[in-house]
């Protein structure tokens, strides 16, 4: 069945890595016979900075309370018109895929402020006028898939279980597990291009073909057993339950084994 697809990239030169992986990912899903949606946010122009200019018409002048001013935006069809159309794209895609380099262990602001403006009270969280109700695994986004694809300056080693910058699944549990999971989708394990400022020709060509490989199956891969909030983990949907991830504490406490398979410890 032939799908949407949304890519979110953030990178201000054409020729850099990171565009050429969103042209190979493009390509890769029209061959497919999908139907692929693009947001270059330096391209764009994307106003990064999330403030009082997203609100054309404050529910409270006097005070601005971002999360109260989110809500009564969405809800009453008064967001800016950049924010309404990116949040379009994410209504009809059926797979969201940000392509970003590693910044400061992070994604760029230019792609922080996109979640954060198009995130909106409502749709990504206090979904359904319910509070923390559907967060994590559910809310406004659920039934779509999602996956990081990262360019990292550094070497692999020195983000593997015992390297200097520590797992790069673990400096990214702020995107996968609370951006991304928590309203709702899927998310799949991320995809790493290491050695990307010293990367030869031959060194990009190979990332090429590793990228298309991850692509083809953006459909067909299991996601992160990430748990759910309304999973029976968590009684009161706040803390693990005392017989769930025994001796276990922190990050990773947080993501179950996977159905009928012991966790790979790679996503670790």
């Amino acid at each position: 069945m032939k799908k949407n697809v949304l890519i979110v990239y953030a990178h201000p030169e054409p020729t850099s890595l990171t565009r050429q992986l969103v042209e190979v990912a493009v390509q890769t899903l029209q061959e497919q016979g999908h139907r692929v949606m693009s947001s270059d946010l330096y391209g764009m122009g994307w106003k990064a900075v999330f403030d009082e200019r997203d609100f054309p018409c404050r529910a409270n002048l006097d005070r601005l309370a971002l999360i109260t001013e989110s809500g009564h935006a969405y809800s009453t069809g008064q967001q800016t018109a950049d924010v309404v159309a990116e949040q379009q794209k994410l209504h009809d895609a059926d797979a969201l895929i940000l392509q970003f380099p590693l910044w400061w262990f992070s994604m760029p602001a230019i792609l922080k402020g996109w979640v954060e403006r198009v995130f909106a009270f409502g749709l990504a969280y206090g979904y359904k006028g319910e509070g923390n109700r559907y967060r994590y695994g559910e809310g406004g986004f659920a039934g779509k898939r999602a996956i990081l694809a990262v360019t990292v300056g550094g070497p692999e080693k020195d983000y593997s279980p015992r390297g200097i910058d520590g797992p790069l699944e673990q400096l990214l549990f702020h995107v996968t597990h609370g951006m991304l999971f928590f309203s709702g989708m899927d998310v799949l394990p991320t995809h790493a291009t290491y050695g990307a400022d010293r990367a030869t020709a031959a060194d990009v060509d190979a990332a090429k073909i590793a990228w298309r490989l991850r692509v083809e199956q953006l459909f067909e891969e299991a996601p992160i057993p990430f748990r759910s909030q309304n999973g029976g983990d968590y009684p009161d949907r706040h803390i693990l339950a005392s017989d769930i991830a025994v001796g276990q504490s922190g990050l990773m406490a947080h993501i179950g084994e996977k159905r009928g398979a012991r966790r790979d410890k790679s996503l670790i």
